[in-house]
């Protein structure tokens, strides 16, 4: 794992505990009608760039996509530009589905 990178269990432990964070999701719009983390921001990996006033600063910002490829690209992208709380969510949402919830449709 590297240093911004974050596991499925512990962003589920995160959750549960109702710490402060974002979910961006950065897949397109057929992955995101599979299935979705609720609560996530959605904003295609395409339209970051544009829409960065729409993420916050303050807390951690963890970024998912399919598998966490794309997200991985991402998050160096946001802490390139100044966003030191971002994280990539190893293993994308297909391991959320794995490990945390079973019952979420996979792809």
């Amino acid at each position: 794992m590297t240093p911004h990178e974050i596991d499925v269990l512990a962003l589920a432990e995160m959750r549960a505990a109702g710490e402060a964070h974002t979910v961006l999701d950065v897949r397109e719009a057929d992955e995101v009608k599979i299935c979705a983390l609720a609560d996530s921001l959605w904003i295609p990996m395409g339209s970051v760039a544009e829409q960065l006033d729409k993420l916050p600063r303050a807390h951690p910002l963890v970024v998912l996509c399919h598998h966490g490829v794309r997200s991985d690209m991402v998050t160096a992208f946001l802490r390139q530009n100044g966003f030191d709380k971002a994280s990539n969510l190893r293993g994308g949402i297909d391991a959320w589905a794995r490990l945390v919830g079973p019952d979420m449709p996979r792809y």
